[in-house]
């Protein structure tokens, strides 16, 4: 008897779905609805025999079935596009810019992500400023740019927003009657810009005893070297909110934006599931 063949469809929504660990966001990475996301699962649950996912309000996990099936799922799926591939003629290449404030340490993970899902597309990656990474985009020298909202800019579409804080190192403390040091990202810089406004709107005095990358200012607000706005993503463990503490401004929730030029191809579909990917990152 011919065993039943998978739908390859369906085992890469089972693979996204997992990833993902939403129905929504599996949805949105391979430009399904969720109603066609959730069926190719149940038919290839019920192809296999098996229930593969267990599925609550809250969460989606795999299943001990789901768990064996994980792994030889994604051999099947990149043994395919490998076959594919041998006879590819052409790579498209993708270049992405991705802003340092938005980042953040899953970005490798989010990056393998996005190339697992067309290992024929050649990605490069640049960070830096909003700022920089924008004009870059329109110079064309960049396909895509993920960044925070820009003054200035009006285009591009909503990724999420994510909330900023302010925080310093767990033993930190103000000192009496001196200005706020602050550990601040170099101009230009939209949160830099941001943070000092609200300051001064509020009339706190404030000095930067620090300037570096984001990665740099959460080591050195770890060190206890000032306070910074930060989305919380983006620090070490260990490091606390202070702003309600200090008085300090409440920071607006800011939008996370995806600027491209690309839309259609294999280009577009590794850009879907690295935005579902962001998604996800920036709500977990």
């Amino acid at each position: 008897m011919t065993p039943p063949s998978l739908d390859l469809d369906a085992v890469r929504a089972f693979i996204h779905v997992v990833e993902l660990n939403s129905f929504t966001r599996a949805a949105e990475a391979t430009g399904a609805t969720q109603a066609a996301v959730s069926l190719r699962i149940k038919r290839l649950e019920r192809r296999l025999g098996h229930q593969l996912l267990e599925r609550t309000p809250r969460y989606v996990q795999l299943s001990p079935d789901g768990v064996i099936f994980w792994e030889r799922a994604r051999a099947l799926v990149e043994a395919h596009d490998r076959a594919l591939a041998a006879f590819s003629e052409t790579r498209q290449r993708l270049a992405i810019g991705v802003s340092d404030h938005v980042a953040g340490p899953d970005l490798p993970a989010l990056i393998a992500r996005m190339n697992a899902q067309d290992p024929q597309l050649v990605i490069k990656v640049r960070i830096g400023s909003s700022g920089e990474l924008l004009q870059s985009f329109d110079r064309r020298e960049l396909d895509a740019v993920i960044a925070r909202s820009h003054v200035g800019r009006d285009d591009g579409e909503t990724l999420a927003e994510e909330n900023l804080g302010w925080f310093a190192g767990p033993g930190w403390h103000p000192r009496g009657g001196e200005p706020l040091p602050l550990a601040m990202s170099p101009e230009p810089c939209g949160v830099r810009a941001m943070a000092g406004r609200l300051l001064d709107s509020a009339g706190i005095p404030w000095t930067e005893t620090f300037v570096g990358s984001v990665p740099a200012v959460a080591a050195a607000v770890s060190a206890g070297l000032g306070v910074a706005a930060l989305a919380p993503r983006m620090l070490p463990l260990g490091v606390v909110e202070v702003g309600a503490k200090l008085g300090l401004p409440e920071i607006p929730r800011l939008p996370i934006l995806l600027h491209t030029r690309i839309h259609n191809g294999p280009a577009r579909d590794g850009l879907a599931a690295l935005s579902a990917a962001f998604r996800s990152a920036v709500r977990s």
